[in-house]
C-alpha cells in the first residue's frame, strides 16, 4: 500500500510541573535524546532511531497534561489539501508559522470535538541518527540508554464527542477504524484509528472532561525490551500503573507509566498489522477486561480515572 497523505505521528508537545526533573526523567529513565531547547524555554527530545529532529516537546506549566498531539503528511500540496478539506467539513484551522517549532515548518492546527488539539506539518529539518543511512549497524550506543525507545508510536486521548472525532479523521484524513469498544448498540467506548498499517496511530475513550491525557505511547522492538524497561522503571522507582501485560486490543505487549508530572506514558511492542480493507474487530462490555489487559482480564480503577 502506497503511503500518501498522512504518513505518521510526528511530534507531542507535554506540559511538566518541573521541568529540570522532566529533562532527567526523559533522558535518562526513558532515554530520549535531546536535540534543542527554544527561546520559550521548551526542551525538544527524538528517540535514537528516529531521524526527524524531534518527536517529544516539553513545556513547564501549572497543570501536566499535552497541549498538542502532531502527524507529518507527505507534502506542501498535500498539507493545504486537508486544510481546505477541512474547512470544508466545518472545522476550524489555524496556521502556525513556519519556526514556532524548531527545525519545524508551517503546521495546522485544529480542535477536535472531544477538546483535543491535533496538528498536520509537511516539513521538520531530518538530522538523522547515529547509526547514519550508508551501510548502518543494527544500533548504536545511544540505543542503550534508559529505556531507549526506536519511536513515537501513537496517543490516547479522553474527551466527550469521540465518534464526532472519528468522523473528522477518517473522512477528512484518510484514517480508518481498526478496532472499537462498543459501549451499547450504536455508541462505543473506545475507538482506535490508523492512518498506516499499524495496530493504531490514535485511540480515544468517551469520557464527560474534554481535551484528557491519558497515554503518549513510545514503541520497543522486542518483548524482551518491554522486560528490560519495567526493570529500569523499579530501578529508577518509576510510578508503574499496570505491566508488564497484554493488550487484547491490539495483542501489543505494554507497560503504562508515569512520569515526575503524573503523566501516563506506555512502552509498547508488537501489535498486530491492520488494512483499510479489512473489518474493523468488535469488543462487546462483558469483555472488556481482557480487551484492555489480556492476562487479568480485568481493568483497574486508575487506569480508567487518572488523566492529565
Amino acid at each position: 500500500m502506497a503511503m500518501t497523505g498522512v504518513l505518521r505521528p510526528g511530534h507531542a508537545q507535554m506540559r511538566v510541573l518541573d521541568l529540570d526533573e522532566s529533562v532527567d526523567f526523559y533522558s535518562n529513565v526513558l532515554g530520549l535524546i535531546e536535540t534543542g531547547r527554544d527561546a520559550q524555554g521548551r526542551v525538544y527530545f527524538k528517540t535514537w532511531e528516529e531521524r526527524d529532529h524531534n518527536s517529544v516537546i516539553l513545556r513547564q506549566a501549572d497543570k501536566a497534561g499535552i497541549d498538542f498531539f502532531a502527524f507529518k503528511v507527505d507534502s506542501d500540496a498535500t498539507l493545504a489539501k486537508l486544510e481546505k478539506d477541512l474547512n470544508a467539513y466545518g472545522v476550524a484551522t489555524q496556521r502556525i508559522p513556519a519556526g514556532e517549532l524548531l527545525e519545524t515548518g508551517e503546521r495546522v492546527r485544529f480542535t477536535l470535538p472531544t477538546g483535543h488539539d491535533i496538528e498536520l506539518y509537511s516539513q521538520k529539518t531530518c538530522i538523522g541518527n547515529d547509526m547514519g543511512e550508508l551501510n548502518p549497524e543494527a544500533w548504536c550506543a545511544s540505543a542503550e540508554k534508559g529505556i531507549a525507545p526506536i519511536r513515537l508510536d501513537h496517543c490516547l486521548l479522553y474527551g466527550p464527542d469521540i465518534e464526532k472525532a472519528q468522523a473528522i479523521f477518517q473522512d477528512v484524513l484518510g484514517f480508518f477504524l481498526v478496532e472499537h469498544i462498543e459501549l451499547e448498540p450504536g455508541q462505543d467506548l473506545a475507538i482506535w484509528l490508523s492512518c498506516s498499517t499499524k495496530a493504531h496511530d490514535i485511540a480515544f475513550v468517551r469520557h464527560p472532561e474534554p481535551g484528557k491525557l491519558h497515554h503518549v505511547s513510545f514503541l520497543l522492538e522486542t518483548w524482551e525490551q518491554v522486560l528490560r524497561a519495567a526493570d529500569l522503571m523499579s530501578m529508577n522507582r518509576v510510578s508503574i500503573d499496570i505491566g508488564p501485560t497484554r493488550h487484547g486490543v491490539t495483542r501489543g505487549t505494554t507497560i503504562y507509566a508515569f512520569d515526575p508530572n503524573g503523566n501516563r506514558f506506555e512502552t509498547f511492542c508488537g501489535g498486530n498489522y491492520a488494512y483499510p480493507d479489512q473489518k474493523p474487530t468488535k469488543w462487546t462490555m462483558d469483555e472488556v477486561g481482557a480487551a484492555v489487559f489480556y492476562h487479568d482480564r480485568k481493568l483497574n480503577d486508575r487506569f480508567l480515572t487518572v488523566v492529565t
